[in-house]
């Protein structure tokens, strides 16, 4: 029989807490994307709500390589990536069975009115990687300059804490919340 020890008791709390922080910040998503994939309409969430989960999440992971945190808070930003880009998948692929594509709109147009409303899924992920290795290869440079490894855990905060502002701006937009969870 196992003895309930303290000790037992605060690794099995720890163990939950870590994975409740590892997990949790994906839960929110899963109703929206069920959503999404039962109606096949996309039109009430925004895709900037990926887009700035990626790139939150990527700046922290390179902040971590200068300023070791939690692994529980890593661990959390490869789901949050993960999971924004299995969310992403799908809204492409909604609004392309939705809507009737005269001309795709690629990363390549290098147009800024098309920024993050491509037609294929493969540009984001385009961009995704660009940004990791210019962001990895600046911070491998720069990660022993400790204005620039605070500005680079600055910014993913920052991205991070505007989260809401472009599904509000979507909102606003379109005058309703019609398509959200």
């Amino acid at each position: 029989m196992i003895a309930i020890t303290s000790d037992l008791i605060l690794k099995l709390v720890t163990f939950g807490a870590s994975t409740a922080m590892v997990f949790g910040g994906i839960v929110p998503y899963i109703p929206q994307y069920l959503d999404i994939l039962q109606t096949k309409n996309a039109d009430g969430f925004s895709t900037h709500v990926c887009l700035a989960l990626l790139l939150a999440n990527t700046l922290r992971i390179f902040f971590w390589i200068g300023h070791p945190f939690e692994m529980p808070l890593l661990l959390q930003s490869f789901i949050m990536n993960i999971a924004m880009l299995v969310m992403l998948q799908l809204c492409v692929k909604t609004k392309a069975m939705s809507e009737i594509i005269i001309k795709p709109k690629s990363i390549f147009e290098c147009s800024m009115k098309n920024f993050w409303q491509w037609t294929n899924f493969q540009d984001y992920l385009i961009f995704l990687v660009l940004f990791s290795m210019v962001t990895g290869i600046l911070t491998l440079l720069l990660m022993h300059v400790s204005a620039y490894m605070e500005t680079l855990g600055f910014v993913s905060v920052f991205i991070e804490s505007m989260l809401g502002a472009p599904q509000f701006y979507k909102n606003y937009c379109k005058k309703n919340t019609a398509g959200m969870r």
